[in-house]
C-alpha cells in the first residue's frame, strides 16, 4: 500500500477534526494538537470497525469525520475507564 502526501493530508486533516471534536463533546482538557490527531486517527480506524460490524457505510469527506468523532468517542471513553480503574 502506498500512501501520498495528499492521502496523509486528508488522514491528518480528519484526525484533528475528529479529535478536537471529541475532546469538546467529553468536555476533556484534551490532549494537545499531536495527541487529538493521535486519538482522531485511531479513532477513525474504530470508527471505521464499528459501522462497518453494524453494515453503515458513512461516504465522503463528511462521513468520514463523523465516524473517526464516534470511534474518537469510544476511545476516549476507554481511556477514561483505564484511567479511573487505575
Amino acid at each position: 500500500m502506498t500512501l501520498s502526501l495528499g492521502s496523509l493530508v486528508i488522514w491528518l486533516l480528519v484526525g484533528l477534526i475528529a479529535g478536537w471534536l471529541a475532546g469538546e463533546l467529553t468536555k476533556g482538557s484534551g490532549f494537545g494538537l499531536w495527541g487529538n490527531i493521535v486519538i482522531g486517527i485511531i479513532g477513525a480506524v474504530l470508527g471505521g470497525i464499528l459501522l462497518s460490524a453494524l453494515g453503515v457505510d458513512p461516504g465522503g469527506f463528511l462521513g468520514e469525520v463523523v465516524q473517526a468523532v464516534i470511534g474518537a468517542l469510544v476511545l476516549l471513553a476507554l481511556i477514561s475507564v483505564v484511567r479511573q480503574a487505575t
